[in-house]
């Protein structure tokens, strides 16, 4: 495991206004570690055909690492070499990933240097397999390549993970907000973005934040 912080509270609430009862959790930020060979099953299969198609290449530093965690396999790659690996994963005969179900964005302040990640899941139909790839991205560079050339389901994927992470998908063909409006600041799914009150349509109640509720006990 790799530890990347720890998470106290539920909410990320500081101090005594907690009124959730969650407040004294204390929980480690971990990643699982690299998974060495061999992965098991066809996730070896699917390893040598693509270390064979980037052997070919000068891309053989592409794939950072190989996690096999619960069943799955993640492989972690390069963010400049994203379309490049997504390209082979796609058109190559042993492979044949010919779909993606779509990208999610994920926030680990604590991560320095990788705060934000793209995970991508891809299907392939011919031989019945799912993996997924996954590249990360500083907040001070939060761009990544746009995979809407190779899978074109990703076009509204990438647009909502915009829209909530800030993750810039670079030659995206209408990069604009999916959910929030056009001049809405920050985004929404980030660990950094404020927890929000509910205003009362009735004399002039609200309700603040849970960070900012007064403590019963």
């Amino acid at each position: 495991m790799r530890a990347v912080g720890e998470r106290r509270g539920m909410f990320g609430v500081k101090g005594s206004g907690d009124t959730s009862g969650y407040g004294g959790l204390v929980s480690a930020k971990v990643f699982p570690a690299p998974t060495q060979r061999p992965y098991g099953g066809w996730f070896d299969e699917v390893a040598d055909a693509l270390e064979a198609r980037l052997g070919a290449t000068d891309l053989t530093t592409a794939i950072e690492s190989v996690v096999v965690h619960r069943g799955e396999i993640t492989f972690h790659v390069r963010r400049e070499d994203l379309p490049f690996v997504a390209q082979m994963l796609r058109d190559d005969e042993a492979l044949r990933f010919e779909f993606c179900s779509g990208v999610s964005g994920v926030h680990y302040p604590d991560d320095a240097g990788r705060e934000l990640h793209a995970v991508y899941h891809l299907t392939s139909m011919t031989h019945n397999r799912r993996i997924r790839v996954e590249v990360t991205a500083p907040d001070s560079d939060p761009h990544v390549p746009s995979l809407v050339s190779i899978y074109p389901t990703l076009d509204w994927h990438e647009r909502e993970t915009y829209d909530m992470f800030g993750l810039v998908f670079d030659g995206h063909p209408a990069l604009t907000r999916v959910l929030m409006p056009d001049d809405w600041p920050g985004h929404p799914q980030r660990k950094d973005y404020p927890l929000g009150g509910i205003p009362v349509e009735y004399k002039g109640g609200s309700i603040p934040p849970p960070d900012q509720r007064r403590s019963y006990n």
